[in-house]
């Protein structure tokens, strides 16, 4: 007659135990949840997957776990999100997260020669896993065209800033204004260029004279010498 009650009176303890631990299935999906609010908010399609949870763990039940990027760390590729507790019970735990994140990059339509200068028709964008790629890769077709290939690319490969040259302002041979600027005064002759340079690099221009200067090559065939 009494053995109903005596059973929930053993089960008691152990349900009361076990709802002192908290639910690790629940600290899965807090960290998938965050990741996924943070790519959202950046603007970035994100594919997440946590990583393993000992299920063995045994971490005190919390009302409000909070998840947190540790410092240094970004949310893509191969990445770890802590989670902490402050109350009743103080723990942090840190949890294997990889985050694929999607985006447009710039790639090549063909096969591209070396010293070739790119124009739109070269280039096409192409969504893929950008936290795979090395920095420096290019998202924006303007941030390429006109620039010149330091090394022939294959047919679909991904465009990065190391790859391109400022086009050239500056031609082997080709005749210059030079342009001196000093205190109060500005001095403007003919030369004739010596090397080939984009914008901002030096070049050596040989003076009607003879003299061979050093200048800083600008737009327009412009080698300018500072005093």
């Amino acid at each position: 007659m009494y053995r109903p009650l005596f059973l929930l009176f053993l089960l008691l303890p152990l349900s009361a135990q076990a709802a002192t631990w908290q639910n690790i299935d629940s600290l899965r999906a807090l960290v998938e949840n965050f990741v996924k609010q943070q790519s959202n908010d950046s603007g970035r399609v994100s594919e997440v997957s946590v990583g393993h949870i000992d299920p063995r763990l045994r971490l005190s039940h919390c009302p409000s776990p909070e998840a947190f990027l540790p410092p240094g760390s970004r949310l893509w590729g191969n990445t770890t999100v802590g989670i902490r507790c402050q109350q009743p019970a103080a723990w942090t735990i840190y949890v294997p997260v990889s985050v694929q994140v999607n985006g447009n990059v710039v790639v090549t339509a063909y096969a591209l020669p070396r010293n070739h200068i790119i124009a739109l028709s070269d280039l096409r964008q192409q969504s893929q896993d950008i936290a795979q790629l090395p920095p420096g890769t290019i998202s924006d077709p303007r941030d390429a065209v006109g620039k010149t290939l330091s090394s022939g690319i294959p047919a679909g490969y991904p465009l990065r800033a190391d790859m391109l040259r400022a086009p050239q302002s500056i031609r082997q041979g080709q005749t210059v204004t030079l342009q001196a600027k000093g205190n109060g005064f500005s001095v403007s002759s003919e030369g004739q260029a010596l090397g080939s340079a984009s914008e901002g690099e030096s070049v050596q221009v040989r003076t009607r004279s003879g003299q061979v200067v050093t200048g800083t090559a600008r737009a327009g065939g412009v080698v300018e010498i500072a005093f």
